[in-house]
């Protein structure tokens, strides 16, 4: 009787070794190695072995084995479908007393080199999702009895546990990974955005730029083009994450480019023809650029530019407000789309506003969106004031109305004042 407890004490010693791999912060092989180990400690068999089953593939891939030769693991393919792993999966704890001779045992020559006779085959399930097969062998017929059937099922939950939490650490780490790549995309991008406004006679400018995620798809760019004259250009990536970061980073790269000193209506077309057809090789299917490429000439006091499918840039002169839509089509649509460009006479006092949609888009708890209304009317209170008073209005006022809520779009703002009283030489 005292050598019965002890044996018993032992084992229950044995199956809660089998808890600190649970919590142990292995990979997923050294766990399933571990295991395969121990079942064949605990339950004194000669061999086990670990399938998990690649619910893609319809079958159960060996990925661990303790006792047997590495002929007898490749001896070929368990699906899903065998009699013996349907009823584990159903449920049942399948004994084969004989495999030797019994019908269901697909492979009789590799067991009976491998000199097994006896076999026990339990389910490893997690929230009663079968995740694979334990398996127990011995050289002996008719080896397994209840007791050793509920050893099995309980080394199999440990099995199933262990696994589990091994694969979801596996991916919390590849997660955290990833999230430090984001990061960095993030950084790198937000690098791009230039860190201060130019500084030019006759114009006050400021901007800002606002990501929703760590990388996104708006961006923003200032382009020295002479002394008296500077390029203007806000996109919005259609696309979130890296590949819209990646794409981000192309097109502004291209934008310089392509951008040269020549200053008229048609350098402005020219240069958004190049970049549609840039876009149009680049972009995959879904994905396009909306964008406003604008030049102003302080010494002609004109702002010549073209829209191509994005939120209309606002002039605001006094209580008028002109939308600036000449243009066409969002770029990388059709390599041989056209486009219209415009130039406008500009005047002392007048305010130009370019923006991305998450600007207008932000929306808050009640599903209500700030809307292009609350801005140009936010615009207007500052209208006398400097571009960087009116910049930090306009989004403490937007931040005011959505609160906490959580946003889905990255928002950009430029504000450009003229202002012919400014006499500050240009600084690129």
């Amino acid at each position: 009787m005292a050598k019965k407890t002890t044996g018993l004490t032992q084992r229950a010693e044995q199956i809660y070794q089998l808890t600190t791999l649970v919590a142990g912060n292995f990979s997923l092989q050294e766990v399933l190695d571990r295991l395969a180990e121990a079942a064949v400690r605990i339950t004194a068999v000669k061999a086990c072995s670990i399938r998990l089953l690649d619910e893609d593939a319809g079958d159960l891939k060996m990925r661990s084995t303790y006792g047997l030769s590495e002929q007898y693991r490749n001896k070929g393919v368990v699906s899903k479908e065998d009699p013996v792993v349907k009823a584990a999966f159903a449920g049942q704890a399948v004994v084969l007393d004989d495999m030797r001779v019994d019908s269901r045992v697909k492979y009789h020559r590799a067991t009976i080199e491998e000199g097994l006779v006896s076999q026990l085959t339990v389910a490893m399930k997690f929230r009663d999702k079968p995740i694979g097969v334990l398996r127990l062998y011995s050289p002996k017929p008719k080896r397994f009895e209840e007791d050793d059937i509920n050893l099995a099922r309980a080394v199999a939950s440990q099995c199933a546990v262990a696994i589990t939490n091994t694969k979801l650490y596996s991916e919390a780490i590849e997660g955290q990974r990833i999230a430090e790549q984001m990061r960095l995309a993030g950084t790198i991008q937000r690098r791009m955005i230039p860190r201060e406004s130019p500084v030019i006679p006759g114009l006050d400018i400021a901007a800002d730029y606002i990501p929703c995620f760590d990388v996104g798809g708006d961006f923003y760019d200032f382009l020295r083009i002479s002394h008296t004259c500077i390029g203007l250009a806000i996109a919005d990536v259609i696309g979130k994450g890296i590949p819209a970061a990646i794409m981000t980073s192309s097109f502004r790269g291209a934008l310089r480019a392509y951008t040269d000193s020549k200053i008229g209506e048609d350098t402005v077309e020219e240069i958004i023809k190049k970049l549609n057809k840039m876009a149009c090789r680049e972009c995959k299917d879904g994905e396009f650029v909306s964008m406003f490429y604008s030049i102003i000439d302080v010494k002609a006091m004109t702002i010549t530019y073209c829209n191509c499918g994005h939120d209309p840039t606002v002039l605001i002169r006094g209580a008028e407000i002109m939308e600036l839509e000449k243009g066409g089509l969002v770029l990388g649509l059709e390599p041989q789309a056209e486009y219209e460009t415009a130039t406008l006479r500009l005047k002392d006092g007048d305010c130009l506003l370019f923006y991305t949609d998450g600007l207008t888009d932000a929306v808050n708890f009640d599903g209500q969106f700030w809307g292009r209304k609350n801005l140009l009317e936010t615009a207007k209170k500052y209208i006398n004031g400097p571009a960087e008073h009116m910049v930090k209005n306009i989004l403490g006022y937007r931040r005011r109305f959505v609160g906490l809520a959580h946003q889905t779009d990255d928002t950009s703002i430029i504000v450009v004042k003229v202002h012919k009283a400014t006499t500050p030489e240009f600084k690129a």
